[in-house]
């Protein structure tokens, strides 16, 4: 099988997609029923940090244990990666080594050149553009609890950052709609977000509008990592964009809401409205240790028929 990477969310089609989805499904009930399911065994993971992470790196070590291989982490401050090593020839070396590495880190122009002198798959576990393996989690839990995201509306409030733009990929591969809005001067770059188009998202300068009717509601820190210098600024620009009780009433009546998380309470979202009964977020987190674990499965064997 030629090597495939998942670099941004649409490096894969509609029809791949649907089958992580169903391979997740299947490989979370098997968990939850203490079943063991070793597909992996003897298949090495080798995840690399240039940005700190708690939902990301366990979920990645503790998935690849669970089909049965083994996960090794590298922090690019304690590797050659840190002490100036060209990429390319970590690539070459870490994938002769391992069968299979997720790579979160700031520019995707590194995990690009990485992936192009690799010799084994290659995971985005996040960029400043992307967060492709957080969507698929997100989506997934929206079809656990309200079945086929396709035709739906997700309404982003905040910053249009690698998780606004992954859902904005999400959508043009999937068939489904996302209401924008964001504080002046925080829109959506299309190019950066790899948009073909504007037929899947609409942008709104109101955020109650942006959110009425939507099937979803998520949002993220106002603050992402990197920017940590325009924090006080962005606090005064982001003021009105909190996702609180009032706006999840204008949403439709089975909404549900989102965060990718960490949170902060009483800034991007309200505590009533996170710790509240449209809330999936904690359905949401775990999801990507049943939908990475699909995502290695496929990455590594290809599809299975029957497990």
């Amino acid at each position: 099988m030629s090597i495939r990477h998942f670099l941004q969310f649409n490096d894969l089609s509609r029809d791949e997609l649907d089958y992580i989805f169903e391979r997740a499904l299947w490989i979370k009930a098997q968990f939850k029923d203490y079943q063991q399911y070793w597909p992996l065994t003897d298949r090495t993971l080798v995840m690399i940090f240039e940005k700190a992470s708690t939902r990301t790196r366990l979920s990645f070590e503790a998935g690849m244990q669970q089909l049965g291989g083994s996960a090794i982490y590298l922090n690019t401050r304690d590797s050659q990666l840190g002490r100036g090593e060209p990429v390319e020839d970590a690539a070459q070396v870490i994938s002769r080594m391992s069968d299979i590495v997720m790579i979160r880190t700031f520019e995707q122009e590194i995990i690009e050149r990485f992936a192009a002198n690799s010799r084994v798959p290659v995971i985005n576990g996040l960029t400043n553009e992307y967060h492709p393996c957080q969507i698929l989690a997100d989506i997934l839990t929206f079809i656990e609890h309200r079945g086929p995201i396709q035709g739906k509306t997700v309404a982003w409030i905040g910053d249009s950052n690698n998780v606004c733009n992954t859902w904005l990929q999400a959508a043009e591969v999937l068939d489904f709609n996302v209401h924008v809005s964001t504080p002046p001067g925080y829109e959506v770059e299309q190019e950066r977000a790899g948009l073909y188009g504007h037929a899947h998202y609409e942008e709104f300068a109101d955020p109650m509008e942006a959110a009425r009717g939507a099937d979803l509601v998520t949002t993220d820190v106002w603050t992402s990592m990197g920017f940590e210098a325009e924090n006080e600024e962005r606090m005064r620009d982001f003021a009105d964009w909190q996702v609180d009780a009032d706006m999840m009433k204008v949403a439709a009546k089975d909404a549900l809401f989102m965060h990718c998380l960490p949170a902060h309470r009483g800034e991007e979202v309200s505590a009533d409205v996170i710790d509240g009964p449209h809330s999936v977020v904690w359905d949401e987190a775990e999801n990507r240790l049943h939908v990475q674990k699909a995502l290695l499965e496929f990455l590594l064997l290809g599809r299975i028929n029957k497990a």
